[in-house]
C-alpha cells in the first residue's frame, strides 16, 4: 500500500464526513433534507449540477475512450454538453415551478393519482441504481489499483460510505460535497492539462502530430469508425445522451435546491460551461495518455480505459500527483453516487411512503426515518450488484442508464409541460413501453449477450450496442397512443391552462 495514496484518500473521507457532520445539524426538515430549503445559489447549485453530472464515466471512462478509440470517444463529450441546451430551454424552470422535490411531484401537478406517484417513482429508483453501479465499479477499480484493497472490499467500502453521506447530510452534505469535488476536478484536470501542453511547448498541434505517430490508426484516428463502424450506432448514442440527462432524477431534483426560475437559469448557464470546459481538458488528457504513456501500454494495463487518467498522472508527476488525481476521481465518484441515492431516496419516502401508503399525513420526523432506511436498502441493493460488473468501461454502462432515462422520462415531462391532449393514461403507457422496451433491448443487446464477456453463448438479438433509437421512439410512440385511445378528461383544458401558467411564470 502506497503511503502518499493512502493519505491522499484519507484526506477526502476526512474531509467529507466533516461536511456530513456539519450537515446532520441542519437537515432536520424534509425541506433541508431534499432540497436544502432552496438556499444555494444559481452559481453554487452550477458547482453542484456539474460535480453531479461529471461522473467517473467522464473522468476515467471518456478520457480512457478517447485514447482507445479517438474522435469516437470524444463524441461521449459532445453529448453529455449538448444535452445541457435541453435543460436550460425547455425543461429546467418550468419543471423547478411545478415541483417540490421529485419528479412524481411535477408530473402529480397536473395528473391526479397514486398510479402515477408509484410508477414515477418506480422508475427513478430503477435509473439511480442503475448508474450508481458504475460510480461503484470505478471506485472499486481504482482503489484496487492504488492501495491494493481487493475490489469487493473497496466497492464495500465506498458503497458503506456514499449511504452514510445521504443518511446523516442529505441534501446539504450531497450538495457541498459536490461544489467541493467540482472545484478540485477543475483544478487537478487543469493541471495535467497545463503540464501535458508545457511538454509541446504550449503547441496543440504538435501534441495531434505525436498522436498520430503513436496510435496504430495514424491520422485515422482522427475520424470516426474505430468505436462504432455503423453510423446508426453513432447517432444514437449521441440522441441518447442528449435526451437522456433531461430524463435523469438526480439531475432534475437539483432545480429545488434554489429559490426561484432565474436561479435555475444561473444554475445551468454556470454548469454549461463547466462542463463544457471540462470536457475540452478531456480531449487533451486522451491525447496526452498516447503521448506520455504509449496507446499499447495502456491497452495492456487495462483494456477498458478507465485507469487511463490515473496513469498518466503517474507517468508526469510521480506518485504525488497520481495520487492527487485519483483522489479527485475519488472524490467525484463519491459526490456523484451521494446524489443518486438522495434520488431514489426522495422518491420512496416522499411519493410512495408520504403520499401512498401514509395519504400525506407522514410527521416531519417519520419521513426522515423512512428516508434513511431507504437510502441504507439502496446502498446495499447496489453494492451488490456492482460486484460482478468490473470488466466492463464505465462510460458503455452510464450510456445505458441513459436509455432508460431518455425512454422512460423524457417524452413524460415533455408531454406533461407542453402538450394539451396529454393525458394519465398515456402517462403511464410511455413511461411503462420506455423503461419496458429499453430494458429489454439492453438485456438482448451485446452488452450482455457478447459471448466475448462470458455471459451467454450465444449472439447478440438486438446489435446495438446504444439502442435509444429504438427504445426513445418506443417511448414517445407509448405516450401518444395511450393518450389516443383514452377519452380526455372533462377538466383536461382547465388543468392545461392552470398547470402552464404555473411552469412558465411559478404562479400558483
Amino acid at each position: 500500500m502506497n503511503l502518499t495514496y493512502f493519505v491522499f484518500f484519507l484526506f477526502i473521507l476526512t474531509g467529507t464526513l466533516i461536511i456530513t457532520y456539519w450537515a446532520a445539524k441542519r437537515g432536520h426538515t424534509t425541506h433541508q433534507f431534499y432540497t436544502v430549503a432552496g438556499s444555494l445559489t444559481g452559481f453554487q447549485n452550477g458547482l453542484a449540477i456539474a460535480g453531479d453530472y461529471i461522473s467517473a464515466a467522464s473522468f476515467l471512462g471518456i478520457t480512457g475512450a478517447i485514447a482507445l478509440q479517438g474522435f469516437d470517444g470524444f463524441f461521449y463529450s459532445i453529448g453529455f454538453l449538448v444535452s445541457y441546451l435541453i435543460l436550460l430551454l425547455i425543461i429546467a424552470e418550468p419543471f423547478r415551478n411545478l415541483g417540490n422535490f421529485t419528479l412524481g411531484d411535477v408530473i402529480h401537478a397536473r395528473f391526479r393519482g397514486n398510479s402515477i406517484r408509484i410508477m414515477t417513482a418506480i422508475t427513478t429508483i430503477i435509473i439511480s441504481i442503475l448508474y450508481i453501479i458504475p460510480q461503484l465499479v470505478a471506485a472499486g477499480l481504482l482503489i484496487r489499483l492504488l492501495l491494493g484493497i481487493d475490489y469487493s472490499t473497496s466497492v464495500f467500502v465506498i458503497g458503506t460510505f456514499m449511504t452514510i453521506y445521504v443518511v446523516f447530510g442529505g441534501m446539504v452534505a450531497t450538495s457541498w460535497v459536490q461544489i467541493i469535488k467540482t472545484v478540485l476536478l477543475m483544478s487537478g484536470t487543469f493541471l495535467i492539462v497545463m503540464i501535458v501542453l508545457s511538454r509541446f511547448n504550449w503547441n496543440f498541434f504538435d501534441l495531434v502530430d505525436s498522436v498520430s505517430r503513436g496510435t496504430p490508426f495514424g491520422e485515422a484516428f482522427f475520424y470516426p469508425g474505430h468505436l462504432f463502424s455503423n453510423p446508426l450506432e453513432t447517432f444514437s448514442l449521441n440522441l441518447t445522451l442528449i435526451l437522456g440527462t433531461a430524463g435523469l432524477p438526480h439531475i432534475l431534483i437539483r432545480f429545488f435546491t434554489v429559490k426561484n426560475g432565474p436561479a435555475v437559469r444561473k444554475s445551468l448557464i454556470t454548469a454549461t460551461w463547466v462542463i463544457g470546459l471540462f470536457y475540452m481538458m478531456t480531449l487533451v488528457l486522451g491525447f496526452g495518455v498516447i503521448a506520455f504513456v504509449g496507446w499499447e501500454t495502456i491497452v495492456s494495463i487495462d483494456h477498458t480505459g478507465n485507469l487511463a487518467a490515473p496513469v498518466l498522472a503517474v507517468v508526469l508527476g510521480g506518485d504525488f500527483l497520481m495520487a492527487f488525481i485519483s483522489a479527485v476521481a475519488f472524490a467525484t465518484i463519491l459526490a456523484v453516487v451521494t446524489g443518486l441515492v438522495l434520488s431514489a431516496t426522495s422518491s420512496f419516502s416522499h411519493d410512495i411512503y408520504n403520499h401512498i401508503i401514509r395519504k400525506g399525513k407522514a410527521s416531519e420526523a417519520e419521513q426522515l426515518r423512512i428516508a434513511k432506511l431507504t437510502a441504507t436498502a439502496v446502498g446495499v441493493i447496489s453494492i451488490l450488484f456492482s460486484l460482478g460488473l468490473k470488466n466492463i468501461n464505465v462510460t458503455f454502462l452510464v450510456s445505458l442508464t441513459f436509455v432508460v432515462a431518455a425512454s422512460t422520462h423524457f417524452p413524460v415531462i415533455l408531454f406533461t409541460l407542453y402538450w394539451r391532449r396529454f393525458n394519465k393514461t398515456g402517462a403511464l403507457t410511455g413511461m411503462v413501453s420506455g423503461l419496458v422496451s429499453s430494458l429489454l433491448l439492453v438485456i438482448l443487446g451485446p452488452h450482455i449477450m457478447n459471448p466475448e464477456q462470458g455471459w451467454i453463448l450465444q449472439d447478440a438479438v438486438i446489435p446495438l450496442y446504444n439502442p435509444g433509437i429504438i427504445a426513445i421512439p418506443v417511448g414517445f410512440l407509448g405516450a401518444v397512443t395511450g393518450t389516443l385511445l383514452s377519452e380526455p378528461s372533462s377538466d383536461q383544458d382547465e388543468v392545461f391552462d392552470r398547470v402552464l401558467l404555473r411552469s412558465q411564470t411559478g404562479l400558483k
